[in-house]
């Protein structure tokens, strides 16, 4: 799982990304990197750790998140400041808007709105498609000389008749209400406005435990989904060692760090979940889809325990915690055995009987 961090300038974008991922990349307030970070991020899961403490296993492997830093997009500048390759490729974006005041950094617009701000990097994605659109129209109409293929007539339908006019009313194409067909080509373009995006609003300190993404204007059936954190305490927070943080996060009023925050809003958006494998050998988590069944699930570890499945053991974690080991969660008619269709529910362990 990829995503990308993006926002206007100097909205403390790297601040996050350093958070989210241990990272000490440069955050000057006068000077822009104009850079593009990747690092990973450990998914913070307390189901994985307290397993971990009943195996004590050999090794121990969280799920993980991709986080790509962006450098700040100039207001007008979309498709030029963009940095689209690495952005084409991530499943959801990040964008990082500023809601704290700084009197040595004056807002571009020359007051805080947050919710202009969303909008008008809305507008930079819709334009940075726009142009990309219009560019493969126009290659497509070229191909006109010559017969298309029905692959390319279904294209030129599809981003003449509805992509393009979405665009020039400014509606993001993640609106648009697709059937499976178009909607899978549509995910083809990697387009931007169509990825799903999830909004950190970056606050002051003192407002971090009382603002709420409502406030501006997130969340609700139309609003985008939202996270409030404050980027520069919360980094300090995550240098510290684990007590220290307990201490220093309830004096902020706050019950988890922003990392906790942001990667189950980032798992929420793209309907993800996790399943656990343990053993002395190893406990991990693995990152499956919602809704996915146990042969998909299977895949995930490895393309032949997919194709060789023949069953799937299944507790709950909770379970395994309570009883001690598989062996007593047998005994007491709590280990289950699933078929290829069982659908995998976050928070299963599961052991795969397989045969290639």
């Amino acid at each position: 799982m990829q995503f990308g961090i993006l926002g206007l300038p100097k909205v403390g974008k790297t601040l996050l990304f350093n958070t989210l991922t241990q990272s000490h990349e440069a955050t000057g307030k006068f000077d822009a990197a104009g850079r593009t970070h990747v690092a990973v991020a450990r998914v913070p899961d307390d189901r994985l750790a307290r397993l971990r403490d009943l195996y004590s296993p050999r090794r121990y492997t969280p799920a993980t998140v991709e986080f790509v830093d962006i450098p700040g997009i100039q207001r007008g500048e979309g498709a030029e400041s963009l940095d689209l390759a690495k952005l084409k490729t991530v499943d959801g974006l990040l964008h990082v808007v500023r809601a704290f005041e700084d009197p040595e950094i004056p807002h571009p617009g020359g007051a805080l709105e947050p919710r202009a701000d969303i909008a008008t990097l809305d507008l930079e994605l819709i334009l940075a498609d726009h142009t990309l659109v219009e560019r493969r129209l126009e290659r497509l109409g070229k191909g006109a000389k010559r017969a298309l293929s029905p692959q390319e007539e279904r294209e030129r339908t599809l981003l003449a008749d509805v992509v393009l006019p979405a665009l020039e009313a400014e509606t993001p194409l993640r609106r648009l209400a697709l059937a499976g067909d178009d909607e899978r080509l549509l995910r083809g373009f990697q387009l931007l406005s169509a990825k799903p995006m999830l909004v950190v609003v970056n606050v002051a300190e003192p407002e971090v435990a009382r603002a709420r993404p409502e406030d501006f204007g997130l969340g609700g059936a139309e609003g985008l989904p939202g996270v409030v954190v404050s980027a520069p305490i919360e980094l300090e927070i995550s240098r510290l060692a684990e007590e220290e943080q307990r201490e220093f996060l309830a004096d902020l009023g706050l019950a988890e760090p922003s990392l906790d925050r942001v990667v189950r809003a980032c798992y929420g958006l793209l309907g993800l979940i996790s399943f656990f494998t343990v053993g002395e050998d190893e406990v991990r988590a693995w990152t499956i889809r919602r809704g996915m069944v146990a042969r998909e699930a299977a895949g995930a570890i490895h393309s032949d325990i997919e194709r060789g499945f023949i069953r799937a053991e299944v507790c709950r974690w909770d379970d395994l915690l309570r009883l001690g080991s598989l062996a007593a969660c047998r005994d007491q008619a709590l280990l289950r055995l699933e078929g290829k269709e069982y659908r995998v529910e976050d928070g299963d362990v599961v052991h795969f009987r397989f045969n290639v």
